[in-house]
């Protein structure tokens, strides 16, 4: 590599974010960061998260701070820095002038799948808060100041060949697989934020990526219009994804 990698890597809610968070902290060379406008989102838009005062207390709640961190020096003297990003916490107004000193992926997941997870979680109050449009803004934008399409995963092709993908992302990247990459120690890591004690359970118990299982229960009929909403975005993204 001849230069630094910082990885933006765009995802929403209940997809398998963390695991890939995990994914590349096991790597020797690549520092991570866990949702790092989460903070500034919340105090922003005042949600009510679990655990929300402990999250805006020890984050950093402006945004434009955040922007200067991730866009600085590598933590750690690691050559790859990779960032696990919610779309929907980047608000609309604020500035996206940054997205060029980072490199900007996506992770997507079947908008069937987060909604069924995402439910059982957290009432779905607004379509924004699973991050589908915002992902499609992003990825627009992205697209428009580099003149290229960006990478894009699934979730179910992550789970369902992990090496294979991983190894094409690497390839993309310009930087070298590493087999550290497909399996990880149980438990918990200093870099997971706050809120992982609330959401991060099946991941602290995983040593690698499970393997893909389809989820057949059908989607409550209040929730079908979510959906509907969702799967255009979601279909735009869909057919650019590394396979």
């Amino acid at each position: 590599m001849s230069s630094p990698v910082r990885v933006a890597m765009w995802s929403g809610p209940r997809n398998i974010s963390t695991a890939l968070m995990r994914s590349w902290e096991n790597r020797e060379d690549t520092t991570v960061s866990d949702e790092p406008f989460y903070g500034a989102y919340l105090k922003e838009t005042g949600l009510d998260h679990p655990g929300r005062d402990e999250i805006v207390e020890v984050m950093e709640s402006d945004w434009e701070n955040v922007v200067k961190f991730i866009t600085g020096p590598i933590p750690d003297s690691k050559t790859i820095w990779y960032q696990k990003q919610m779309a929907h916490h980047m608000l609309a107004d604020w500035s996206l002038d940054w997205l060029e000193k980072v490199t900007n992926c996506f992770l997507i997941r079947d908008p069937k799948e987060v909604i069924l997870s995402y439910s059982k979680k957290f009432e779905i109050r607004s379509l924004d808060l699973l991050g589908y449009r915002r992902q499609a803004e992003i990825f627009d934008l992205v697209k428009e100041i580099t003149g290229e399409i960006p990478i894009v995963l699934d979730a179910k092709d992550v789970l369902s060949n992990p090496e294979g993908i991983l190894k094409k992302m690497c390839n993309k990247l310009r930087i070298p697989f590493s087999g550290r990459m497909l399996s990880w120690l149980k438990g918990k890591r200093d870099s997971d934020g706050v809120w992982g004690k609330y959401w991060y359970q099946s991941v602290e118990n995983s040593t690698g990526f499970k393997p893909y299982m389809p989820n057949d229960e059908p989607l409550p009929e209040n929730l079908i219009p979510v959906y509907n909403q969702c799967k255009p975005d979601y279909k735009k993204l869909y057919r650019f994804r590394l396979i």
